[in-house]
């Protein structure tokens, strides 16, 4: 059954890749990006396109920053401090319900 479901993975893969790969062939014209004060740019539709998708992968990454480093900071701080929650002796733990 694994041997199956990796089959499926890498057909799935390779169908991507090609639909991706006929998508960069059937848009090699030249397209115009207007950009601010009347300035263009002037590249294969394929390039504006992977440019723009990595534009966006790096403000995402950009925005996701800020919350992987509160939590890096809560888990060092959780790890430096003993569990306050735990009790220290048995004594202290209420009896079992009903005795």
């Amino acid at each position: 059954m694994t041997k199956l479901t990796r089959l499926l993975k890498w057909i799935l893969k390779a169908a991507v890749f090609f639909a991706l790969f006929a998508f960069a062939l059937n848009n090699q014209q030249d397209a115009t990006v207007h950009l601010l004060f009347g300035r263009q740019w002037r590249a294969p539709m394929t390039l504006i396109v992977l440019t723009a998708f990595a534009l966006g992968m790096v403000v995402g990454v950009l925005g996701m920053l800020p919350g992987w480093w509160s939590r890096r900071a809560a888990r060092r701080q959780a790890a430096a401090q003993p569990d306050a929650r735990a009790p220290m002796d048995d004594t202290l733990a209420p009896p079992p319900h009903g005795v």
